[in-house]
Parts: structure tokens; sequence; C-alpha cells
């Protein structure tokens, strides 16, 4: 399991996620996730308020990327690893607590991502390059 620094953390706090999934039959799916957020050390966690394509995908696979990239300031991080969907328990009570705080529609989902791979989205020598501190 890859593990977030603290300068990773407060990236993803203030940059927009993007999520990929892919269905059984191989096609891809992407999204933004406007609650996509650390949940801790390792994984990340968002709201599923959709219930769309990429809810199915990963009760299908679970197989996900997601991508932070801020063009200002030419920097960018990709996450893989493994999705899982809560619909009752722990992470969908903190799924639950986040949308009422920020109101936001309530959750059918928490997905939360368990981070196995980090790559660099910096332009340059080291772009798309797995993340080395």
């Amino acid at each position: 399991m890859a593990t977030l620094t603290d300068e990773m953390k407060a990236y993803i706090a203030d940059n927009l996620g993007y999520v990929a999934t892919v269905d059984a039959d191989g096609n891809p799916d992407l999204g933004p996730k406007m609650s996509l957020r650390v949940l801790d050390d390792h994984r990340l966690i968002y709201n599923e308020m959709t219930g769309k394509t990429i809810m199915r995908d990963i009760d299908d696979n679970g197989k996900i990327l997601v991508a932070f990239a801020n063009l200002a300031k030419l920097r960018g991080y990709r996450f893989g690893g493994k999705a899982t969907l809560y619909r009752d328990g722990e992470y969908f009570e903190i799924a639950q607590k986040f949308a009422e705080e920020n109101q936001l529609p309530a959750p059918i989902a928490a997905g939360v991502i368990d981070i196995e791979t980090i790559w660099t989205l910096d332009p340059g020598p080291k772009a798309g390059e797995l993340y080395r501190e």
C-alpha cells in the first residue's frame, strides 16, 4: 500500500480529483468527484451521489485511477488502487456527515480507495513516473 505525504494531502485538499474506472467489457469511464478527499495516510474517500456508471464499475471490479492536476501550477498526481463502496457502517456515516456539513445531497454510498500506486503528473522528464520521495 502506498503512503500519502503531507504535501500530497494538502494538494488533494486544494484540487479537483477525477476518477477513472472500467466496466467488465473494458469500456472506460471518467468523472470528477467533488467530494474526493483524504481518509488517512493510505486511502481516499468520496461520496457517491449519482449511482451511475462509476458506481456500477466499482461494484463490478473495483479497479480505479484517480488524478488530480493543477494547470496553473503544472503539478499533478495519479493514484491507482482498489475501490470499495460502503452503503452502511463507519465509512458511510463519514460520508453522511460530510454531506450534511457541506450542504451536499445525501450519499448513496461511500467510496473508499485503497492506494496501491502513485505516479507524478508533473511535466518534464519525470512525467508519468512512479512517485519516489
